[in-house]
């Protein structure tokens, strides 16, 4: 039985620790592996060198509008596809994600904590921004 009287601030808790680890996934990719470095092990992956961007952008954006509570529920999902990356870049290292090169299972996690927050909405204390027109009513 889930206890409505704190569902808004178990969202909330949800929404902050999600923005915060895709601004500091972001931040590593910026700060540590560099930019340059980024679309390296992109492409070294097989995937275009411009994904290493997007998914750049998508975690700066994706993680402030989640901090934020804008969109939370569209933030939320706009992120999978990222997330779904990150976990067939690790799918071939095995399950656990303390194996070489790192696992898939902390990609998968996440994404199912993104698939939560999308399913919580906003929570406590969001900036409850409408979008215009029919995607307001979604």
């Amino acid at each position: 039985m889930t206890d409505a009287r704190n569902a808004a601030y178990a969202a909330l808790l949800l929404r902050l620790a999600l923005g915060a680890l895709l601004l500091a996934h972001a931040g590593l990719k910026i700060f540590v592996f560099t930019v340059p470095g980024t679309v390296q092990f992109f492409q070294s992956l097989g995937y275009p060198g411009f994904f290493a961007h997007l998914t750049i952008l998508g975690e700066l954006a994706g993680g402030a509008a989640l901090i934020l509570g804008v969109q939370t529920r569209l933030a939320a999902l706009a992120t999978l596809p990222i997330l779904v990356g990150a976990a067939a870049a690790h799918w071939g290292n095995g399950w656990l994600f303390s194996a070489q090169g790192g696992g898939w299972e902390f990609p998968a996690f996440w994404i199912v904590a993104h698939l939560v927050q999308a399913l919580l909405g906003d929570g406590a204390h969001a900036l409850r921004i409408a979008l215009p027109g029919r995607l307001r009513a979604a």
